[in-house]
């Protein structure tokens, strides 16, 4: 098995298209689901970002405010960061373990959804393959201010807190520009599914997994052997 990663920028349609590989029976891993469980009520991380920021970030039923949240840390670097320290550990945690439960589930390959791979640089080394999705500036201006209700000003704030799509591009193997209609993005994705089903990396993956795992064993067997032959 192998991972693929999938970035882009902020409302650029990452979802869209991870929804895409989902409905072609590709198993998925969504950062931002994981996010959510991670900073559910009475988790360790929970708890950290309630000390840390304060009552007003936790709404009435107890939940992480996401709105209130991100409008402090994309206004002050350091809370940010600080942010990132207490949840991307442990998102990038759960989403190992869910990358194992896939792999020991017999997938081929999976395609794995990390907004800041490139800000963060702690998955690449992972990725056997990267797809960026982009989309025009003006777009995601418009549909992140649609979304989440934001002014101009503000949406082109947050999209300046990430690295340009440019470099991301030019990281990346596979772009997909989501500046069209679903059609269009539907085409370009399977497009890349049928490049990635021909892959032979994951039979190659697989077969060192499996010389390593029999070498193992036959290491504890010889170890084995010697202490009973002293005997």
């Amino acid at each position: 098995m192998f991972i693929v990663g999938l970035t882009g920028g902020l409302a650029t349609g990452k979802s869209t298209v991870l929804s895409i590989f989902r409905e072609n029976g590709i198993a998925v891993i969504d950062a931002d689901d994981i996010a959510k469980k991670v900073l559910e009520p009475g988790t360790i991380a929970w708890k950290e970002v309630k000390e840390y920021f304060g009552d007003e970030v936790i709404s009435d039923d107890g939940k992480v405010d996401r709105l209130v949240l991100g409008n402090i840390v994309f206004n002050d670097k350091d809370k940010r960061m600080k942010l990132n320290a207490i949840t991307h550990p442990r998102i990038q945690s759960a989403m190992m373990r869910m990358a194992f439960s896939y792999f020991f589930s017999g997938h081929r390959y999976i395609v794995m959804e990390v907004p800041l791979l490139f800000e963060t640089g702690k998955m690449l080394r992972f990725m056997h393959k990267i797809i960026t999705v982009v989309c025009d500036i003006d777009q995601q201006i418009s549909r992140l201010c649609e979304r989440n209700d934001f002014s101009e000003i503000v949406a082109m704030t947050r999209i300046k807190c990430q690295m340009p799509l440019e470099e991301k591009v030019a990281k990346s193997d596979f772009v997909i520009d989501n500046s069209g209609d679903i059609s269009s993005t539907r085409q370009q994705t399977e497009s890349i599914i049928r490049l990635l089903r021909r892959s032979k990396f994951t039979w190659y993956f697989r077969a060192i997994i499996l010389i390593s795992s029999l070498s193992f064993l036959f290491g504890i067997a010889n170890i084995a052997y010697k202490f009973y032959c002293k005997k």
